[in-house]
Formats: C-alpha cells, sequence, structure tokens
C-alpha cells in the first residue's frame, strides 16, 4: 500500500565491534549494486565492519552462509539478491527454498538478515533496493544487527548437549558421598 508508514527501531549499538559477511546474488546486478550499497552503509552507520562474497544465485546464498557460519568468524550476516517471477514455477522454488533454508539457519542460531527479493517485475524490485527508496539491502543489515544485538544481550558459554564432563565429575563426587 503506497503511503503506509510503518515502525523502524532504532538502529542497533555495540559496546565491541561487529563483523558481517553480506553475501548476494548478483543476477540482476543493477538490483544487487543497490542492495549492496544499502547494507554496507546501514553496517557502517553502525560502527560495524564487512566483508562480501558473491554467488551464483539466491538458492546459493545460504549455503554460503552455513559454510561461513562453520570456518569463519562473522557476527552476522545478510542475504541479499532478486527473484523475479517468469513463465515457469522455478520462481516459486527458488523463493520458498532460499527463505526456508535461510530461516532454517536462522532457527540454529545465526544471525541473518533477508534481503532477498522476491517481486513480480523489475520495476517492484528497483523500487525496494534503491538506497534512496525502499532501501531493502538496508533494512537486511539492520536485521542482521539487531538479532546480533540481541544475542549479546543474552549470550552465554556454550550450553552443550547431554551431560558435559563438569556434570558427569560432579555426580561422581555425589557417589562418593552416598
Amino acid at each position: 500500500m503506497a503511503g503506509a508508514s510503518h515502525y523502524t527501531l532504532e538502529r542497533a549499538s555495540f559496546a565491541d565491534p561487529v563483523k558481517l559477511l553480506i553475501v548476494v546474488a548478483p543476477y540482476y546486478k543493477d538490483i544487487a549494486d543497490q542492495l549492496i550499497a544499502g547494507a554496507k552503509a546501514e553496517i557502517e552507520a553502525a560502527g560495524g565492519a564487512w566483508d562480501l562474497v558473491e554467488v551464483p544465485g539466491a538458492l546459493e546464498v545460504p549455503t554460503a552462509i552455513g559454510i561461513a557460519s562453520r570456518m569463519s568468524n562473522f557476527d552476522g550476516y545478510v542475504a541479499l539478491g532478486c527473484v523475479i517471477r517468469g513463465e515457469t514455477t522455478h520462481y516459486e522454488t527458488v523463493c520458498n527454498d532460499s527463505s526456508r533454508a535461510l530461516q532454517l539457519l536462522g532457527l540454529q542460531g545465526l544471525c541473518i538478515g533477508n534481503g532477498i527479493l522476491t517481486v513480480e517485475n523489475h520495476g517492484q524490485a528497483a523500487a525496494r533496493a534503491e538506497v534512496a527508496g525502499q532501501n531493502k539491502g538496508g533494512g537486511a543489515a539492520a536485521a542482521a544487527l539487531h538479532l546480533i544485538a540481541l544475542s549479546r544481550k543474552w549470550g552465554r558459554a556454550e550450553k552443550g548437549i547431554g551431560f558435559t564432563r563438569d556434570i558427569l565429575m560432579a555426580r561422581a563426587g555425589d557417589s562418593d558421598k552416598a
């Protein structure tokens, strides 16, 4: 709906530096460039640093984020790209699968801002990507930054799964007292 207003959270702030990985599928390069510019500007405005990697398409964005989470030290991730509806059902597959994969990574604890546009035509994509317009790249970076801030606020040492060595040792000590 044109002209509708929405609430935007204040920019996240950090005591310690943050580093994000921007993963972009530049299939529509003009759209991708605007998304990247918005994401970079938002990260820098929050005092953060970023790195950028390109992947072939929107389906590869979650895979790259998953690899980076296992092999690097980023605090969060910004997923960028654009999927424009075509004449086949491939659009639904790409939109649904990339979104679902990013959501699953997020549910595993990764801080991801999803800025993969899913639109009907190039005009809609341009309006959403433009930094001076809807700035969805900046919005995706802001979302990742807010999730990083929450993870730092609620952060604690790894809980571990099952019985840890300390728990086993404590229980062994308890049985000695019996």
